[in-house]
């Protein structure tokens, strides 16, 4: 299956699970309470499949747009209800029955997400180990002291095994705007306390991504400019490159590694370079002509060559696993599922309040590049995946929006305080504007999933 089709399968997957949670919680607390429901349906328009059952002829339906679902329930607004049963009907229910049958949705996301989490912990987390690489001059954590190897052991109190752990405690203190102690190792086993100033920094989180807006990057083992494969037929091959090539120089600039031979490469399409290269200890004179090929709008160099890769134990030593034993997990999956809420909650006001991009919200071609990545790299990372959604699914349903569950929400609130509902024409208006407020903010994150893209 191609990288597309294995995404998008993925995507249709993990939405479908989350909207069938969702719509589940609505549909069982609708029962349990003695709401009669007509119809469970996962997607939107013309059913692909549909089957009734129980003692209400209940209709469950999957339906051909996998982008949604709902929960329809008899109810005297939408149509006549038989007289014999207008006491099922959800319009007749209390307030307290209502906003529990509305509550549920997002509740049953929370509590997903925590299975999720529990999961993957008593599964084990896979990660690399949050090795310090280059640190950009000038940049705040060039001036909190980062160097080139630095481990990053904790951020505040909490241990932070791996770039995950660690990138998510930096984000929360990023959106709080404080100032927070890092314990780092150094390469000579030296530990030293770094701080990052949050109030000052002001570009945090902008768009590019926490850690490059910091100054940071992840540490790679420095590759050797030798030669693994060539691809047939490509300007490398054509030079006369062999594979185990070690390229010494190019245009008599020394290349130490395979990093400076790429940027050369990259930087120099369509022009004629003088190379250097060493072969069965003999020093050889090529000549290269990169191709041009263009990506996000630029025009950079290829030549068709392959590195050869560090040893394994290189790379087995980056990485780690993060594993807990089933009670400790509980502990651990309630404390993951309380912290991305939180989080989810801080970004959202953040961006509202302008400290954090609205480019970094995604959209559905990120999630299902997300969805796709994530399934490939193992069941733990598409769990976490999972969880991380369900969170925001949870989250953002309950914003006090018209058309989401905060909404009803906010209406049943109303009529609390108020002693009666919210007229008719009132809650239409509501509607109205929830629709475009979302139809705005499907816009942007269309607007970020094309940018990201194409590299507009």
């Amino acid at each position: 299956m191609s990288g597309f089709g294995a995404s998008l399968l993925a995507f249709v997957v993990a939405i479908s699970v989350l909207v069938a949670v969702h719509e589940f919680g609505h549909f069982w607390v609708a029962r349990k309470l003695g709401v009669k429901v007509l119809r469970f349906s996962i997607g939107f328009g013309k059913p692909l499949w549909s089957r009734r059952f129980g003692a209400d002829d209940t209709e469950f339906a999957i339906a051909a747009l996998p982008l949604g679902g709902y929960v329809k329930m008899l109810d005297e607004r939408e149509a006549q209800v038989p007289p014999q049963e207008a006491a099922r009907a959800f319009n007749r229910q209390s307030l307290a029955t209502r906003s529990a049958v509305i509550l549920a949705g997002p509740l049953f996301n929370f509590l997903f997400a925590i299975v999720a989490y529990w999961l993957m912990f008593v599964s084990g987390v896979p990660g690399i180990k949050p090795i310090v690489g280059e640190v950009a001059p000038r940049s705040a954590a060039a001036v909190a002291g980062f160097v080139n190897g630095d481990q990053i052991l904790r951020v505040k109190d909490t241990p932070t095994p791996t770039w995950d752990s660690a990138t998510l405690e930096l984000l929360d203190s990023a959106l709080a705007a404080e100032t927070v102690d890092v314990l780092v190792q150094r390469p000579d086993g030296e530990h030293k306390v770094l701080r990052f100033n949050f109030a000052a920094q002001d570009n945090a989180l902008d768009k590019g991504g926490l850690l490059q807006n910091l100054g940071l990057s992840v540490w790679h083992p420095v590759l050797a400019p030798v030669i693994e494969r060539l691809v047939a037929g490509g300007p490398a091959e054509q030079a006369g490159l062999r594979p185990g090539d070690r390229v010494l120089a190019v245009d008599a600039t020394r290349i130490d590694s395979w990093g400076d031979w790429v940027d050369y490469i990259r930087a120099h399409p369509g022009s004629q370079l003088r190379v250097e290269v060493e072969r069965d200890g003999r020093r050889l004179p090529l000549t290269l002509i990169p191709r041009t090929v263009e990506e996000r709008g630029e025009s950079i160099g290829q030549i068709g060559a392959y590195v050869r890769p560090p040893p394994p134990e290189v790379e087995e030593g980056l990485r780690t696993q993060v594993r807990y034993g089933p009670l400790q997990a509980v502990t651990k999956a309630l404390g993951s599922t309380w912290e991305m809420s939180a989080l989810t909650v801080r970004t959202l006001w953040g961006m509202l309040a302008g400290r954090a991009s609205v480019e970094n919200i995604s959209g559905p071609i990120s999630i299902a590049q997300y969805a796709g990545y994530s399934a490939s790299i193992g069941l733990a990372s598409f769990l976490k995946f999972l969880a991380i959604v369900s969170i925001s699914l949870g989250v953002l349903n309950l914003l006090p929006i018209p058309v989401l569950d905060g909404g009803h929400l906010l209406y049943n609130l109303i009529e609390w305080l108020r002693g009666r509902p919210l007229s008719e024409a009132a809650q239409q208006v509501g509607q109205q504007l929830g629709i475009v407020l979302l139809l705005m903010l499907m816009s942007i994150a269309f607007y970020n999933d094309l940018t990201r893209l194409f590299g507009a």
